[in-house]
Formats: structure tokens, sequence, C-alpha cells
């Protein structure tokens, strides 16, 4: 795939490129914002260029994918491009705006490395930027195309309007929707694991998109769960769309969602699963095992959760009656701060030590990066292999590029 010099060039420049990566994402968000406003407005996540965890993201996703070329010139890292193509195509990326990315991508680089940046090093980043663009727009376009014959509307139109048919408050911070296609033609096929997108239209005009994990399949209708973002929990900015959505989707609301998406996603079979969360991570676990129970299934099934206390554990109820349908599946739950009696060893932190994990279990995690890098070395230190161990991040996935 890489051609032999440019493998050497950018093995060479890797070093300079990576460590002005901090400098180089901020300059191009600037850059391209400056030449295309709307999409700052109506594409990309505010909050999360207000706290920089985009520019993260795109900076290890671009690391990763130069490393995996050097390491292995001919073959191309798929699962990292999945995972990306899975959010474009859920946003609605369009193949035309590489381009614009490109243009100011390396604009930017140039402005800041300088000389440094010779005709031999970027001909050979440029190669490796559209190596990952154009495998992108591959996947991407099948994606889309899948997509749209699954949503059996006959339209190829990512969004469709739905209708607000019932709300839940779970706790203070999380609160349920179940939704139902405005036009009365059937839902898209939903695989237990994966989250939808939602389009929401802000006092300011901007239209925001954010995706929300599925957290349950009741018939006829989509289920997802949205959790209040503080401005502690987002690391900047209040949560935009989560508290706009709180406080004022109700029920017989319109609003626009794309198609179930996500590459991480229950797989059928009969081994052992694991499922392990923390806070509002349980909700793709909590679509699984209510998949789990619905198709009566004899799997032997370990669910793991750890929130704050008892109060903050949404699904709390429907994790109990979940596992008591399964005909073999227990449940550890662990809290930092319980509320009354509660057992010293599920006190604190998710800790596997006092967990059974069966021999050949899969496991599928989903929370915060620090949870996610604990319960993956745990699971590595138990015997679980990492190609068994599948997890799900909200939000920019900050593990790509790093040594996860």
């Amino acid at each position: 795939m890489l051609s032999a010099k440019s493998a050497e060039v950018v093995e060479a420049t890797l070093p300079v490129v990576g460590g002005a990566i901090g400098d180089i994402t901020p300059l191009f968000y600037q850059r391209m914002f400056a030449a295309h406003p709307e999409l700052l407005t109506d594409l990309f996540n505010r909050g999360n260029q207000a706290n920089g965890t985009q520019r993260q993201a795109l900076a290890g996703s671009i690391a990763a994918f130069a490393t995996a070329l050097i390491a292995a010139p001919d073959s191309r890292p798929d699962a990292l491009l999945a995972r990306i193509a899975h959010k474009h195509v859920s946003v609605g990326i369009s193949n035309d705006q590489y381009r614009i990315v490109h243009e100011h991508l390396f604009a930017a680089i140039v402005e800041v490395l300088g000389e440094a940046v010779t005709p031999e090093v970027a001909a050979a980043w440029d190669e490796v930027y559209w190596l990952m663009a154009n495998a992108l727009i591959a996947i991407e376009d099948r994606l889309r195309e899948e997509t749209a014959a699954a949503q059996r509307t006959g339209q190829a139109d990512l969004w469709r309007p739905y209708t607000v048919v019932a709300r839940y408050q779970e706790t203070d911070d999380v609160t349920t929707y179940l939704v139902r296609p405005a036009d009365g033609l059937p839902l898209p096929p939903a695989k237990p694991g994966q989250y939808v997108s939602v389009r929401a239209e802000l006092p300011d005009g901007a239209r925001q998109i954010r995706q929300y994990s599925l957290s349950g399949a009741p018939d006829g209708v989509l289920q997802f769960s949205v959790k209040r973002a503080t401005a502690e929990v987002a690391g900047g900015p209040e949560g935009e769309v989560s508290n706009h959505l709180q406080q004022h989707l109700r029920a017989g609301d319109t609003l626009d969602v794309a198609p179930p998406l996500g590459d991480v996603s229950l797989a059928e079979g009969d081994g052992p699963v694991l499922l392990a969360s923390a806070g509002i991570g349980n909700t793709p676990m909590t679509a699984m095992l209510a998949h789990l129970a619905a198709t009566g299934s004899t799997r032997r099934i370990v669910t793991v959760h750890g929130d704050r206390d008892q109060l903050s554990h949404a699904f709390r109820a429907e994790l109990t009656q979940l596992t008591g349908k399964l005909a073999d599946a227990t449940a550890h739950v662990f809290y930092e701060r319980p509320l009354g009696d509660w057992p010293a060893d599920r006190t604190g932190l998710v800790d596997l030590a006092s967990v059974d994990v069966p021999a050949g279990t899969t496991a599928y995690l989903c929370g915060p990066l620090p949870f996610l890098r604990s319960v993956r070395a745990q699971l590595l230190a138990a015997g679980v292999p990492a190609a068994d161990i599948h997890y799900e991040v909200f939000g920019p996935d900050l593990w790509l590029g790093q040594d996860a």
C-alpha cells in the first residue's frame, strides 16, 4: 500500500510530525472553520472542539494509521478504519469533505513545521493521507448503501423525523427516550450495542449532532438514553445538546434521527460473554442484556458495572430483572460511595479479582477511558485474548494511536 520511498520518509519524520501534532491540529481546525463555519455549527461537536478531545482524536487516528502502514506496508488497519467510518457515516460526513480537510490540514502542517516540510516529506505524508482518506471513502460508501437499504424507506437520506412517544427519568441526570418514525414506515434494523445519531436545533440556529447508544429494544420504537453532561463531566462547557434535549424534548415532539450504526455489537454464538460498564456506559450493555434475555440465551453471562452510588446507577432495576430472566447469568455491581450497607468487596472501583471470568469469554466494555484501560488490563491478566475484548467509547476515541 505505502510505497517503499514514502515509508522511509514517514518513519523518519513521524517523531517530528507527532511531536508537533498538538500545534498542528488546533491550527487546522481554526483554518477550516474560518473557511467553512457551517462545519462547526452543523457537523462537528462544538463541545468536543471546546474541550480539545476532537483534536486529540484526530491526532491519534493519523498517528495510528501512519504507524500501522510503517509496520505493515502491504496491509490496512481495517479495525481502526471501521470505527472511524461508522462515526463519519452516522453524522453525515461526505466524500468531498476529505479534500477540505486535506487543504487545511496540510496548510497547518506547513505553517507549523516550516522548512522541515520538504517536497519529499510533503509527498510522503500526502500519500499517507490519501491512503487513509480513500480507504475510509470506500468503507463509508458501502456503509451508506447498506444503511439506505436497511432503512426500508426507499430513500437514501440519512435523517428521518421521529416522534417521541415517551420519555422516562432514569436518574436525576439520565433520561430515556422512545421514538418512532414519524412517516409511519418501518424501523431500521438495529444490533444490540449500536448507537443512533440525533440532530437537535439549538437556540442559536446551530444543528448539532450527537450519538446515543440504544439502551433497549422495545417493539416498534428505538430507545436511547441521554445523560446530562455537566461542565465537570464534559471537561469544558456543559453539554449543550444533552441539556437541550432534557429541558425541551417531550412526548409528541419530533426529532431528526439517523439509523443505528456502530462497529461494536453483540456477536451471535454460544460462548461466555462478559459485559463491563461504568456510569452511563451501561446503555449498550443493557441493550445487549435485553437481547440475550429476549432470545432466551443459555450462554454464560457475566455483567460487571461500576457507578458512584445507587442513586446515580441508571437501569439498576433492569439489571436485576434481566439477569433473573437468564438461565446462567450473574451481576456484579461496584459503588464508589455506596449508600447504606454495601459489601466491602464491592465498594470502590471495578475489580475483577472477585469475579469469575470463564474460559473462552468474549468481553464488551463501555465507559470512561480510565475504566476501559483498567478493565482491559485485568481481562488480559485473566487470560482473555486481546482479540476477544471489544470496547465502545462515548465521544472522540482518545485510545486511537495509544498503546491500549
